[in-house]
């Protein structure tokens, strides 16, 4: 299963260890984490699965895959700003929202638009997100909301 992890691009250390526990869950358990391949949250979760040698696929908001983090494996380069929200949301099977401001929501808007389950560790209060505690949690959540 591919699964999206979005949040802040600048979180603090709490957020950060989160992110990258999520990362490394997912990995271990055979999935693939999408973002939006830049910074915070999501080279957090791609630095943990990673370390865990999962894969990890970055859908950029610039038309330069050089500008993706140093743990996507895939960078796909769109030139479309956060009109490529979207698409993060639209290639995973399931959402993690880890904090967040102004674009992880509107990622949460497009997970609701996709029919996409969303487990929220310290994020947005929005319709169809189900508020969770841990990294642990979140990745039980989404594995198994995604197979209903």
């Amino acid at each position: 299963m591919r699964v999206s992890v979005v949040g802040g691009s600048t979180v603090g250390s709490t957020e950060t260890e989160r992110a990258g526990t999520v990362g490394r869950l997912l990995a271990r358990r055979g999935h693939v984490v999408v973002c939006g391949g830049l910074g915070g949250v999501m080279e957090a979760a791609c630095r943990g699965a990673n370390e865990a040698g999962g894969e990890t696929v970055g859908i950029l908001p610039t038309a330069d895959p050089s500008d993706a983090n140093d743990y996507v494996d895939t960078a796909v380069a769109t030139g479309m700003g956060h009109a490529r929200n979207a698409m993060v949301v639209m290639n995973g099977d399931a959402v993690v929202a880890v904090d967040g401001g102004a674009g992880t929501l509107s990622e949460l808007g497009f997970a609701g638009v996709f029919d996409r389950p969303v487990a929220g560790l310290g994020t947005h209060d929005a319709p169809g997100v189900t508020p969770v505690d841990t990294p642990e949690a979140a990745v039980d959540y989404v594995e198994s909301a995604a197979q209903h």
